[in-house]
């Protein structure tokens, strides 16, 4: 059975959704802001400060703050954005260098569809399905 590309999008982010391990109501609010801020500061300034604010260093050592909202919310971009095939790297970090050196084309692509995706994962973070 074929689906639309707005039927994939919901179906990933209630997916995603109910694996999230944070205080929801800060999600919510964060997910809120999200398209706002990727349109005011550009997309890969907005996935900068989520990886700022999701991260701590530890013993010297950068390390990704548990059950944090930040965090989530990027690995949820990721994860979509290599879902449709728009990077292709492994670890966190170089997919977010990935990003920084891709040429205009894929980066508006990445910004469009994360901004799409973002739309569902807002709708469904605001329905408290998962609460």
């Amino acid at each position: 059975m074929r689906h639309t590309l707005g039927q994939d999008r919901a179906a990933f982010t209630l997916k995603r959704l109910e694996t999230i391990d944070c205080d929801r109501d800060k999600f919510k609010k964060l997910c809120a802001g999200l398209p706002s801020m990727i349109m005011q500061n550009g997309f890969g300034q907005a996935l900068a400060f989520l990886a700022a604010k999701g991260s701590e260093t530890k013993n010297g050592k950068l390390q990704e703050k548990q059950k944090n909202e930040h965090v989530n919310a990027y690995k949820i971009i990721l994860a979509w954005l290599d879902k449709k095939k728009v990077i292709k790297k492994e670890a966190l970090k170089d997919r977010l260098m990935e990003i920084h050196v891709m040429d205009q084309g894929q980066y508006l692509l990445a910004q469009r569809e994360t901004l799409a995706m973002l739309e569902w994962l807002k709708r469904y973070a605001h329905a408290d399905l998962f609460e």
